[in-house]
């Protein structure tokens, strides 16, 4: 029994060391051994931990809520704590208020700028903190007219309608505004200056019809100048062949004109015919073709006759290349009167062949496909004399 011990809690920071027989009245009072609790709880406590356990964790422990200022037990605390109506905690609609939570409820209903509440007049509902922000575009608010009439408040999704059809003191154009009329006045008194001013409104009519079609003819000039051949080459589709053959042969001299075209942006304007049926020599039997020159924006920049080879091809559809075909050309004698300078729209066919394909061998070969002909016009632009 002399031998030295140390306490059994030293790990737990107990200094004791001595005899084995003294270790028995040394745990009696060492600070680190469990003793049961006083008020009865059923736990054992370190004598260092008890004032600690006494004060907070003691299930039996006498408490007073901070709140409320009940006394409870410490069981009794903690049942009570997040139920005490008379701690303050934030609103649960995050408004940021601070509330008790016995008077939250009443809060909520009445105070909270974050409870919903119905807008009056469209039933949809919003935080209270925006409802009156709605209220200034709401389609269903009453608004009064803004040209203080008799009528309304109107809702203000109607309000535009009001105006637009009903409003007797809206000041409203005449109808025939845009003809030049400038009268201007409330919407009842409209009718009374139409029945007036039928007159004159019906001059201003005229005179914008007037401007309208030069407006539209000039517009006209401009497409037709956007849509002109300047290249020098014409390739012309001819359409509907079987049916405008048939009509050549049951009709004497029918002529088809092409579209105009130019030898260059500022050249000689030419203009391309032909006899299905034929003409003059190749009249029923072959197919003719001419050229004439037309009168053109600059003919008095250009040099005069007309003398730049023509080349007329009518293409065999089909073939390699698509280059097979019939093709005739010509060099227009400076002596043709067909060729000196146009004084007016010319009523000659111009130059060129009476007898160009024969149609015997326009059946023969396929010149016709799909019930369309193309025939190339082409001046040789070498030749061309252009400013």
């Amino acid at each position: 029994m002399g031998s030295l011990v140390f306490c059994i809690h030293h790990k737990e920071g107990c200094k004791w060391s001595d005899e084995l027989r003294k270790l028995k009245a040394h745990l009696n009072t060492c600070k680190h051994d469990a003793v049961q609790c006083p008020n009865k709880c059923g736990s054992q406590i370190p004598r260092v931990m008890m004032n600690d356990h006494l004060a907070f964790t003691c299930i039996q422990r006498r408490a007073t809520c901070e709140f409320c200022n009940v006394e409870f037990t410490g069981q009794g605390l903690e049942e009570h704590a997040g139920l005490c109506t008379q701690e303050p905690i934030y609103c649960e609609s995050k408004c940021g208020i601070r509330v008790l939570r016995g008077r939250m409820s009443i809060h909520r209903a009445k105070d909270c700028v974050k409870r919903m509440r119905r807008c009056p007049h469209c039933s949809r509902e919003f935080s209270a903190d925006t409802l009156s922000l709605h209220g200034t575009t709401c389609p269903r608010s009453p608004v009064p007219c803004p040209q203080r009439c008799d009528a309304g408040p109107f809702a203000r999704a109607d309000l535009e309608s009001h105006l637009r059809d009903e409003c007797k003191a809206l000041a409203v154009p005449c109808t025939f505004k845009e003809a030049g009329c400038r009268f201007k006045g409330p919407r009842h008194l409209l009718e009374t200056h139409l029945e007036a001013n039928s007159a004159s409104h019906l001059s201003l009519m005229v005179t914008l019809s007037s401007r309208q079609s030069a407006q539209i003819q000039a517009l006209k000039q401009a497409v037709a100048k956007l849509s002109t051949n300047y290249t020098g080459t014409l390739l012309w589709k001819i359409n509907d062949w079987t049916a405008k053959m048939q009509e050549a042969k049951s009709k004497d001299g029918l002529e088809l004109v092409s579209p105009p075209f130019y030898t260059s942006q500022y050249g000689y304007k030419l203009q391309a015919s032909m006899f299905l049926n034929g003409n003059g020599p190749g009249e029923g039997t072959h197919v003719s073709v001419y050229i004439k020159v037309l009168p053109g924006d600059y003919d008095a920049l250009l040099k005069w006759p007309f003398t730049h080879s023509v080349t007329f091809t009518l293409f065999e559809q089909g073939t390699q290349g698509g280059q097979g075909g019939v093709a005739e050309s010509f060099i227009p004698d400076p002596n043709w009167d067909n060729f000196q300078r146009p004084s007016n729209e010319p009523d000659a066919l111009g130059f060129g062949f009476p007898r160009f394909v024969s149609h015997d061998l326009l059946n023969r070969r396929s010149f016709v496909k799909d019930d369309t002909v193309f025939l190339r016009v082409k001046v040789d632009p070498s030749k061309i004399v252009a400013v």
